[in-house]
């Protein structure tokens, strides 16, 4: 049954990434009401540049963020740590006025080509969150390792234990949400 509407943050900017496909398998697994992409295609975050009024695409960011019932976000480990790309929508959000993320249901999740599936990449999005004080969800973990032979021709998860780990963090983050 769908209901609430979900935000789905992906810090891979591939328009196929295996984080993607990952994302969008999350939201039919939390089946909302309504999904909505973030775009994190957003300019390096410079104080200059915050100087001359924040960039019209990070305050819709962060409109979709506090419209948002629940949050996924979903990322590469890249070099031991998340991604620039998601660091920088972090950093950028940070200065909307309003605390989006105070109080809003998080889950997390990771795919990578390696074999630990971006353990580290999540301790490092946990870390960088904290500060917003979100409801992040602290469980199963998410980690889809060899991504690459993961997906079916339609972008959905094969490995039954991913597939279950996988809906068992939406009901948590549905459930966090009061969904």
């Amino acid at each position: 049954m769908a209901a609430g509407n979900l935000l789905g943050l992906c810090g891979s900017l591939r328009a196929e990434s295996f984080n993607r496909k990952l994302m969008r398998e999350g939201a039919r697994l939390f089946d909302p009401t309504e999904f909505v992409e973030g775009n994190l295609r957003l300019p390096l975050y410079d104080g200059d540049l915050e100087a001359q009024g924040i960039p019209l695409e990070v305050t819709e960011l962060g409109e979709q963020i506090a419209a948002a019932d629940a949050v996924l976000v979903v990322g590469p480990e890249y070099n031991k740590n998340l991604s620039g790309v998601l660091k920088n929508a972090l950093d950028w959000v940070s200065r909307v006025p309003g605390g989006v993320w105070k109080d809003k249901p998080v889950a997390i999740a990771s795919a990578t080509a390696g074999r630990a599936g971006g353990e580290r990449s999540q301790n490092s999005m946990r870390l960088c969150l904290t500060p917003f004080r979100p409801r992040i969800v602290n469980g199963p973990e998410m980690l889809l390792a060899g991504a690459h032979n993961e997906f079916d021709e339609n972008g959905r998860l094969k490995g039954e234990i991913y597939l279950n780990t996988y809906l068992e963090l939406m009901q948590a983050l549905k459930a966090e949400a009061g969904l």
